[in-house]
């Protein structure tokens, strides 16, 4: 499946963003597509921090675990994502602009099984996916402090 990707800018303090989009346990306040996430690691965040998230696939909610693999406050974190059906590298990289913070999210979603078969026919469901997380993740943003 090709990479996607999206790009958004918000008025926010660059470290503000970071702490809430680095922290996957939020993604359930911004991606629609996600219906509960939480940490199921103990510490801190850092390479290695597991979260425990259900993905909503259609009429479905698929569990998924996703793993930090890479860590670098302010500007990138770096997870790996895996389900019985997908697995997911998503890299999200920060970085300071005169109005705030800009966000680069990418996804590289790959199907297993059979459904792997089905990955050319996909790239328009999980393209609208890829933009309403985004158009999600700047609603969080820009709708006050986040928590």
């Amino acid at each position: 499946m090709p990479l996607l990707q999206e790009t958004l800018e918000v008025a926010r303090p660059l470290d503000e963003v970071f702490a809430f989009v680095g922290d996957f346990a939020n993604t359930k306040d911004w991606d629609p597509g996600v219906a509960a996430s939480r940490k199921v690691t103990d510490g801190p965040i850092g390479v290695g921090t597991r979260y425990a998230v259900d993905v909503l696939f259609g009429s479905r909610t698929l569990p998924m675990t996703y793993e930090v693999t890479a860590w670098d406050p302010p500007d990138r974190v770096v997870l790996r994502g895996e389900g019985s059906t997908v697995t997911a590298v998503d890299d999200i990289r920060f970085e300071a602009t005169e109005r705030g913070t800009r966000v680069r999210y990418s996804a590289d979603l790959r199907l297993k099984g059979l459904l792997k078969l089905a990955e050319p026919f996909m790239k328009g469901r999980f393209d609208r996916t890829a933009k309403s997380a985004i158009a999600g993740m700047r609603r969080a943003l820009e709708g006050g402090p986040p928590s």
